[in-house]
């Protein structure tokens, strides 16, 4: 009698096994069973795929072109952070200014301000995210202030949120910061806490937003030695280490539920843009001294982060868009400050290599200008 029990043991394994694969649901633990998420595995929306009956343009791929009509402003602009404007700081080069990203087989409209500020009339456009994120929040308030009269735009600030204002437009940009989105708090004997399932702390500020476009990746994989928490906590357990990915997921998953239970996508467009390539190999100096853009990459690599941020985004109800800029990105090492971050005096550009190099930031103008651009082709639709 054993071999008819083996056998049909055998079957409901394989049955089990079959229905998995039919479905297109991988066969292993999940970490969580979330009932509020969608079980039905949908495709993120990509936001550079554009399908129409003659073509299909894929912006995340493509090349860089010299363009000499850029860039599309300058760096007196008034409202660049000093560690941004390399070109005040002293940096001898200026072609990293003059690059445009060329999708292959289709093109991307060239920014027009009064085309943006006449479409954003009377809306909210909020920025979310860590010091990159600020970056290109900079990068569109300088795309857009140039057409503005002087007394008819100022900047105001609330917490950890700035917003640059349009009055004629009645159009606000905005920046807040939340580097890892969930709340990150201190504790007994001033201990850092980073409380994976609490967000609203951060959240409240996001609330009657008409456009919010977030990011989340840098922070969440610091090295011990720069971690910004010393704990992690998730219900009423406390964790001294976890495994960043997984830890990264518990996050995400936080944001993503706030979203769905919160927002209405017909008042509000949600976009996640990718994570922003570091080039901090070699201990920052891999971007030093770098004059143009690399024509490949050697190696495709996806970040761990996307591949995490993309099986949350499936499993929403809330459609989220994905702007990829990681890969156009990762060709542009000339694009960021490294030494250039800071004004030099004559001895100090006598010896770059004693200062630090930024490989994380981008100098403005430069390539946020195209992640800008990308944005507002895509909230055109």
């Amino acid at each position: 009698m054993a071999k008819p029990k083996f056998q049909l043991l055998c079957f409901i394994l394989f049955l089990s096994i079959f229905l998995c694969l039919f479905h297109g649901e991988s066969w292993e633990l999940e970490l969580d069973d979330e009932s509020w998420l969608n079980e039905e595995d949908n495709e993120v929306i990509m936001v550079q795929s554009r399908h129409d009956s003659r073509n299909k343009c894929d912006f995340s791929t493509g090349k860089w072109v010299y363009d000499l009509s850029y860039p599309l402003y300058d760096s007196s602009c008034p409202y660049l952070s000093t560690a941004v404007t390399c070109q005040k700081n002293g940096r001898p080069d200026s072609d990293y200014e003059k690059w445009k990203w060329k999708p292959q087989g289709c093109s991307i409209p060239r920014f027009d301000a009064l085309n943006f500020l006449g479409r954003m009339r009377r809306k909210r456009i909020m920025l979310v995210g860590d010091s990159i994120m600020r970056n290109q929040w900079e990068s569109l308030v300088c795309l857009v202030q140039g057409v503005i009269p002087t007394g008819r735009k100022r900047v105001t600030y609330s917490g950890p949120s700035m917003a640059f204002h349009a009055m004629d437009f009645e159009t606000s940009i905005e920046f807040s910061w939340a580097p890892l989105l969930v709340e990150l708090k201190k504790g007994p004997q001033n201990k850092r806490i980073l409380h994976l399932d609490l967000i609203e702390d951060n959240a409240k500020y996001w609330r009657g937003v008409d456009i919010l476009v977030f990011d989340s990746a840098h922070w969440w994989t610091h090295s011990d030695q720069w971690s910004s928490w010393d704990y992690f906590m998730e219900g009423n357990g406390l964790f001294k280490s976890m495994n960043p990915m997984v830890a990264y997921e518990k996050g995400l998953t936080t944001w993503a539920r706030w979203v769905d239970l919160n927002l209405d996508p017909r008042k509000t467009k949600v976009i996640f843009r990718s994570m922003s390539p570091r080039h901090n190999r070699e201990n920052g100096w891999k971007c030093y001294n770098q004059k143009q853009p690399l024509a490949f990459l050697s190696h495709q690599h996806v970040p761990g982060q996307m591949l995490v941020l993309q099986g949350v985004l499936r499993r929403m109800r809330f459609p989220v868009y994905l702007q990829d800029i990681t890969t156009m990105s990762a060709l542009r090492k000339d694009g960021h400050p490294s030494v250039y971050g800071r004004v030099m005096d004559q001895a100090e550009k006598q010896h770059p290599r004693d200062f630090s190099s930024d490989c994380s930031h981008w100098c403005l103008p430069g390539v946020p200008d195209i992640w800008n651009e990308l944005l507002n082709d895509l909230l055109k639709e």
